[in-house]
């Protein structure tokens, strides 16, 4: 087992989500100062710009719900060519105009709007494809990749390299996100502290430029917009394919919860637990993240049902006593070569840990189940926050904010979710 007090440092990602009903106004009463070029509206894209309301309502608001801008036109592009068409010539025109990829909007502060501008509905690429947007192969170098659309949702990627009996390593808790919107993000969930974030699990891919250029791009070919591009929240250009490691694909998860009432025990066992680690380890865990129970909050919420029925009327009560309970949410994969070792690996990993005696839950999932647990229908539009903080001040972060903020105003509408990572991942 690794050293149980690790030296590599170690951030917290902290993610707040307040569901509400809330919607700004913001650019909604603002006068529209800009039109298109007439030269566009007569190009041979016209007939791909949807200038009426419906459509420029449809990309108006992003999933963060805060921001809101209304573009002059819409692009429904057939193809990669159609969207490097509209990039240079507004890149050529005397009058350029702002241009933004969009697949379902799930930004926050507006980076899939162009107001006044062009829209591109990368959805309606995805559609339009005759084949599918996800190739399998393998080389000497790489090992096994699936070369990818930007255009394609990552369920449509899990189900297409399953087929293959491979998977990416590196996920989103939702996965009807697009690829190259992930990508301009960083794409973190549980799995980041092994594999790091989706953008470290890239091995090339396809960028058209502001200039309207496709540039293929790699750590070694292209490399500053490699690196760009990836977290650029699309501001270093368009994705358009991405090269995307794939390893194999378990059958099954052992799906695991603990309960604490005191903060630094919780994350002192978060950090104990991603220090067992190693990717090529078999007694590693592959997902650990946390989250807060709030007395008056939901203990089964949008992202799963988990806790027995017999057991709410006790946590219910200790998160009463308490003001706020937190939870480590671990998983570890396996299949049927290791079925019948994987729960006494996770007793060992469990010994010394310091959750709440007689507050530990378990069930096995399938694989896809386990990726796939939180639904569209239950994920409405709502404002969230994303921290990154140093090892440092998470103590500072828990009496600051959830105590003296989340806990003293009772808010307890949307979850707060804690991914523990090494920071060299």
């Amino acid at each position: 087992m690794a050293d149980q007090n690790p030296a590599i440092p170690t951030y917290f990602l902290v993610l707040i989500l307040y569901i509400t009903r809330f919607v700004s106004t913001l650019g909604k009463s603002m006068p529209r100062t800009t039109l298109l070029p007439s030269k566009l509206q007569n190009h041979d894209l016209a007939n791909r710009l949807h200038l009426d309301p419906d459509s420029i309502e449809s990309v108006s608001s992003d999933y963060g719900n805060i921001v809101h801008k209304r573009p002059a036109a819409v692009l429904y592009p057939t193809s990669a060519e159609d969207i490097k068409t509209l990039i240079k010539f507004s890149y050529n025109s005397s009058a350029p105009f702002t241009i933004a990829a969009r697949g379902h909007g799930h930004s926050v502060r507006g980076q899939a709007m162009a107001y006044n501008g062009v829209v591109i509905d990368m959805i309606h690429l995805k559609n339009r494809r005759k084949k599918t947007g996800v190739i399998v192969s393998k080389s000497h170098s790489l090992g096994y990749f699936a070369d990818v659309g930007g255009e394609q949702l990552w369920i449509d990627v899990l189900n297409a390299t399953l087929e293959h009996g491979l998977a990416p390593v590196s996920w989103t808790d939702f996965l009807q996100l697009t690829v190259g919107g992930t990508l301009s993000n960083a794409g973190i969930s549980g799995q980041t502290f092994r594999y790091g974030p989706q953008i470290s699990n890239v091995f090339e891919v396809d960028v058209i430029t502001g200039k309207g250029q496709l540039v293929t791009c790699s750590p070694n070919i292209n490399s500053e917009l490699f690196y760009a591009v990836l977290g650029g929240l699309g501001q270093f250009g368009i994705i358009t394919r991405a090269r995307i490691a794939l390893e194999s694909a378990p059958k099954s998860v052992k799906w695991v919860r603990m309960l604490y009432s005191d903060f630094s025990a919780f994350t002192k066992d978060q950090e104990r637990l991603i220090s067992i680690n190693g990717r090529k380890q078999n007694n590693a865990l592959d997902y650990v993240e946390g989250s807060l129970l709030m007395a008056r909050g939901p203990l089964n919420n949008w992202r799963s049902s988990f806790f027995p029925a017999s057991d709410i009327p006790r946590i219910t009560s200790l998160a009463t006593q308490h003001g706020i309970i937190y939870t480590i949410e671990v998983a570890k994969y396996y299949d049927d070569w290791t079925q019948h070792t994987v729960d006494k690996e996770l007793e060992e990993m469990f010994k010394g840990l310091s959750f709440i005696p007689g507050l530990i839950f378990a069930k096995d999932v399938s694989y896809v189940d386990f990726l796939a647990r939180v639904r569209s229908e239950d994920n409405v539009p709502h404002p969230w926050l994303n921290l990154f903080l140093p090892k440092s001040s998470i103590e500072d972060f828990n009496s600051g904010v959830f105590r003296d903020i989340v806990l003293k105003r009772n808010i307890t509408t949307g979850p707060v979710l804690f991914y523990p990572m090494n920071r060299n991942k």
